[in-house]
C-alpha cells in the first residue's frame, strides 16, 4: 500500500483532476490529505472538494497551501480553471483549517520512510516544507513528481526547452532538486507521449458514473480552450508509476535548474553522476498507462 499526499494546482487542464480521480480509484493507493498549490489555492482546494464529493470520497482531507511562487518574484500564470465550473454558487465546499505545509511536514514527519509525496504542480508547497523541516527530505519515503523536461529520450529533438511546473516557480525547483530526497521526475519526455482523446471522453460520459461524467465535461472544455480534440495525461501518470513502475523506463540521474531573473526561465539539467538522486523517465508505454488509466476509471477501481 503507497501512502501518499497529492500536491496539486488543479482548475486549468484536465490531467490534475484524472490523476486525483485515478488515485481515488487505485486500491494499491491510500490517500493520507490532498494539498493544493499555486495562484489560487482556496479555489484550488474547493474544486478537489467537488472532485471527492463527486467520487463519493470525501474522507479524504483536504488543505490549502501557498499561492506565489517561493521568492514573489514572479507573475503568476491563470489559465481558465475549467474546474470552476464544478462549482454550484453558494454550496459549501470546506475543507481543512490547516496549512497545506504545516501537514505535509507533519504527515512526513511523523510517519518517517512510509509517505510519498506526488507534487503535480510548482513545486512551491514542497520547497516551503523542507526550508521548514529539513529532515522532510530525510524522511519522505519519495517524491513522485510531475515536472521538468530532460531532451534525452527518444523524441528528445522534438521536447521543448522548459516546462510549466518549473517554470512556475524555478527557485522552488531547484530547492527540492538539491535538497537529496529520492525524486522520481515524470517530464515531458515521457507525459507528452501519453495522450487521450474525445473517444476517451465519450467513454467516461457513456459510463454513467457522476465523477466521470464531471471529468469529460471538464475535458471538453479543454479541448476547446485548446482547440484540439485531443490532450495529454501529464500528472497521472505520476499516479500510475505507484501502480505499476514497469509503465516506464529511468536513468539515475542530477537535476540542476538553471533559472535567472527573467519570465520562462527553468530549464532542468540532467547529467549522469554517482551521487543522483532522481530517477528520470526517459521512456514510457503509452498504451498500457492509457488501458490502466481508463480501466480504473471505468471499472470504479478494479484492476
Amino acid at each position: 500500500m503507497n501512502r501518499v499526499i497529492i500536491d496539486t494546482d488543479i482548475g486549468s487542464d484536465i490531467d490534475d483532476a484524472m490523476a486525483i480521480s485515478l488515485a481515488l480509484r487505485a486500491p494499491e493507493i491510500r490517500l493520507e490529505g490532498i494539498t493544493t498549490v499555486y495562484g489560487d489555492s482556496d479555489l484550488r482546494a474547493r474544486i478537489v472538494r467537488k472532485v471527492l464529493q463527486l467520487g463519493r470520497r470525501e474522507d479524504v482531507k483536504v488543505y490549502a497551501g501557498i499561492d506565489q511562487p517561493l521568492l514573489h518574484n514572479r507573475d503568476v500564470w491563470m489559465a481558465g480553471h475549467e474546474g470552476q465550473d464544478l462549482l454550484v454558487e453558494g454550496e459549501k465546499l470546506e475543507y481543512e483549517s490547516k496549512h497545506a505545509v504545516d501537514f505535509i511536514v507533519e504527515t512526513v514527519m511523523n510517519n518517517p520512510g512510509e509517505i510519498t509525496l506526488i507534487p503535480i504542480g510548482p513545486l512551491t508547497n514542497i520547497a516551503a516544507s523542507i526550508i521548514r523541516e529539513p529532515a522532510v527530505a530525510k524522511n519522505v519515503k519519495e517524491i513522485v513528481m510531475m515536472g521538468g523536461v530532460t531532451r534525452l529520450g527518444g523524441n528528445g529533438i522534438d521536447m521543448r526547452i522548459v516546462e510549466h511546473n518549473i517554470v512556475c516557480d524555478p527557485e522552488a525547483a531547484s530547492l527540492v532538486f538539491r535538497s537529496g530526497a529520492p525524486i522520481v521526475m515524470a517530464g515531458l519526455d515521457v507525459t507528452l507521449q501519453v495522450e487521450i482523446t474525445d473517444e476517451e471522453r465519450r467513454r467516461l460520459v457513456e459510463s454513467g458514473d457522476p465523477l466521470n461524467a464531471a471529468l469529460a465535461a471538464m475535458m471538453q472544455r479543454w479541448f476547446d480552450f485548446v482547440d484540439e480534440k485531443k490532450t495529454f495525461m501529464h500528472d497521472p501518470l505520476t499516479v500510475s508509476i505507484l501502480i505499476d513502475r514497469s509503465l516506464v523506463k529511468t536513468r539515475k540521474m542530477k537535476i540542476q535548474v538553471e533559472y535567472d531573473h527573467r519570465p520562462k526561465t527553468g530549464q532542468t539539467i540532467a547529467t549522469l553522476a554517482e551521487d543522483a538522486n532522481v530517477e528520470v523517465c526517459l521512456e514510457v508505454d503509452r498504451k498500457r498507462m492509457i488501458d490502466l488509466l481508463m480501466r480504473r476509471l471505468l471499472g470504479g477501481g478494479k484492476a
